[in-house]
């Protein structure tokens, strides 16, 4: 294009003389390209509503090239998009809305919403389309980080979207336009004075159509704003009874989720208002296709509503049977709020499950669902492969502790000493570091005393070192007492530290150290035996009263 024909373009775009339009639009048609996309430039630059209309009547036949030469000047097509719009020709029509959605024209929302109500227009559906279209849009923008190169906040466009929304619901018995519900839905937010009214009162015009759509769309806006209301301490019935009722997928895995393991105090609250549960009541056809989290949430939800205890119980039984593990481990530990034979049989069932968290679970409550051999069961569980079973065990063997022991210890019979001792000693793992610093003690009764505790519960050769120690004490009743007890083992140190004993000062600390040392080749010297009686009797609970 020569350099005179460039001036006289760049004339024509900056010129008053609207004679001018008329000449760029003729030059649309030019055979050269690059004279006909000048001037569709010059027209783009030109402030000329009427040239912005021949844009926007031709936009069909553009390629995608000139298209994105028009949406380099979205600000100056506005009036020209609003003609469009209400324009009687279907194509225009939809040229418009094409622009607007490209452009992202949200200023013109109230216009949309305005021909959208137009049911006489042959238009409207498209109009109504576009908006449910272009209000998307915004709420993508809204859900998403903030853009700083634009100059526009989107909140700002949102106020104007929904103060137009908001007028158009209340004629919503005139153009019943659902579009235009969902599009406030989407843009108003939870705390959004309209619809909690709306959803407070069931005679209001838009009640109806808002709790449909609430129930039913699937956009996830729509979901997001009702699972917002769950933490909600002022939700209205309307939107529990939504939660209710909805039985999608999508929905009822967000909703899951959202529990969580722990729901907070508000959503245990909403919770309890809520009688049933509507994917619940033909089968669980939904609950097994979830996976381990939603299963959890699941339980979660069934305990803290209102619905039938007898109903709550078969989920949770069913759960515990066929779940996946996160809905078994919740199941075992929900069996807690459920009473009754049939409950303490399936906590039973449980203790065989391939989950050691579920076992862990249901060993938790056997003792206090008074389970016939509870006590044996957890005795033999403190041994499991598993450590969650071996605390669980533990958690539910609590008064065999050392601590509890060493203070009864003076007052129990030989026999009971050493059978409670080994019970005591497989339960408490703190026995050794708790019986370390009794033979630490300043108190030389005590230190003799864990001296005999140690040979009773068969822990010598784990504290030997200790005891060692104990060798160099100025107690010779103390020193006496180690170097029998020493006898307990055959380790290299043991037997250097009952030598170096036997030339003690004194004499009834040779003779037990000489003793000792007896007994050691004794056991040396004898043929291979039974292994000593350690294990005990089954616990009862009155082991350490």
């Amino acid at each position: 294009m020569t350099s005179g024909l460039t001036k006289t373009l760049g004339y024509l775009a900056k010129t008053e003389n609207e004679a001018a339009v008329q000449l760029l639009i003729t030059a649309l048609d030019a055979p050269d390209r690059a004279i006909a996309q000048s001037s569709l430039r010059a027209l783009l630059q030109r402030r000329s509503v009427a040239g912005h209309r021949e844009i926007i009547h031709r936009l069909h036949s553009f390629d995608e090239g000139w298209r994105g030469i028009v949406a380099e000047y979205p600000a100056r097509m506005s009036q020209a998009l609003r003609d469009a719009v209400l324009d009687a020709d279907p194509q225009v029509c939809a040229n418009g809305c094409q622009a607007i959605l490209r452009f992202r024209e949200y200023d013109l929302i109230p216009t949309l919403v305005k021909a959208a109500e137009n049911l006489s227009d042959s238009q409207s559906s498209l109009v109504a389309k576009t908006l449910l279209e272009l209000c998307g849009l915004l709420y993508e923008e809204l859900a998403s980080p903030r853009d700083t190169q634009k100059r526009r906040d989107p909140q700002f466009d949102r106020r104007n979207a929904t103060a137009a929304l908001q007028d158009s619901l209340q004629r919503f018995a005139h153009h019943k336009r659902s579009e235009i519900i969902e599009c406030f839905l989407l843009l108003a937010g939870r705390e959004n004075a309209a619809l909690m009214q709306i959803l407070s009162d069931p005679m209001h015009p838009s009640f109806v159509p808002v709790a449909q759509m609430l129930t039913h769309g699937t956009h996830p806006g729509l979901i997001r704003l009702v699972l917002g209301h769950l933490d909600n301490a002022q939700t209205p019935t309307a939107l529990l009874s939504v939660i209710a009722h909805r039985c999608d997928r999508r929905f009822v895995e967000q909703l899951l989720r959202r529990i969580g393991h722990t729901p907070t105090a508000s959503a245990r609250s909403n919770l309890k208002r809520i009688e049933s549960i509507a994917w619940l009541k033909n089968g669980y056809a939904l609950l097994d296709e979830l996976d381990d989290a939603a299963q959890y949430g699941a339980v979660q939800m069934v305990i803290a509503t209102r619905m039938k205890q007898a109903d709550a119980y078969k989920m949770i039984e069913h759960l515990a049977h066929h779940g996946k593990p996160g809905g078994r481990r919740a199941a075992a530990a929900a069996l807690t709020k459920f009473p009754g034979a049939e409950a303490s049989q399936l906590t039973l069932e449980l203790l065989k499950d391939s989950d050691p968290q579920v076992q862990a679970a249901a060993l938790r409550q056997l003792r206090q669902r008074g389970i016939p051999g509870a006590l044996p069961t957890l005795l033999a569980m403190v041994d499991s492969q598993h450590l969650v079973v071996r605390q669980a065990a533990r958690e539910s063997l609590a008064e065999f502790s050392f601590s509890r022991y060493l203070h009864a210890f003076d007052m129990l019979e030989p026999n009971v000493a050493r059978s409670t001792g080994l019970l005591v000693k497989r339960i408490d793992i703190q026995t050794l570091s708790i019986l370390r610093q009794e033979l630490q003690s300043s108190s030389g009764k005590r230190r003799m005393r864990a001296v005999d505790i140690a040979r009773i519960i068969e822990v010598v050769p784990q504290i030997e070192e200790t005891l060692i120690e104990l060798l160099a004490s100025p107690d010779h009743l103390v020193r006496a007492s180690t170097a029998a007890a020493l006898g307990d083992s055959s380790t290299p140190a043991a037997l250097s530290a009952l030598n170096e004993a036997c030339h003690d000062s004194s004499l009834i600390v040779q003779e037990a150290a000489l003793g000792a040392l007896g007994e050691i080749a004794r056991r040396a010297q004898a043929p291979a035996s039974q292994p000593p009686a350690s294990q005990s009797e089954a616990p009862t609970d009155e082991t350490l009263s």
